[in-house]
């Protein structure tokens, strides 16, 4: 993960996807908000939290927008309950489409 930030310009760190509905079935879009910290990435370092986003994004686009993945982890829980086991990944061209008050 550092070395995803390190060779990051300028982005987001996302550190939890939520509330993710199924907009479209045929190209597998979704629709959900940022959480649990969102921050702004410049030159290299973190550098400011930021507001929380809403985003359409379908997975078949995030992977082919895939520059790097990390080793698969454990992280916090979904709204269903129970622990999800994610690598981290840094992907281009990621679709937000407002900033939302959710936190």
């Amino acid at each position: 993960m550092d070395d995803m930030i390190k060779s990051t310009p300028r982005g987001v760190l996302v550190t939890r996807l939520w509330y993710l509905r199924q907009v479209d079935p045929r190209t597998i879009l979704f629709t959900g908000l940022t959480r649990d910290g969102t921050f702004l990435i410049e030159n290299g370092k973190v550098s400011k939290s930021i507001k929380n986003f809403r985003f359409n994004e379908s997975p078949l686009f995030l992977l082919g927008n895939l520059e790097a993945m990390g080793p698969a982890v454990r992280i916090a829980g979904s709204e269903v309950g129970g622990a999800v086991v994610m690598p981290p990944i840094k992907a281009k061209d990621f679709n937000f489409t407002s900033l939302s008050d959710a936190v």
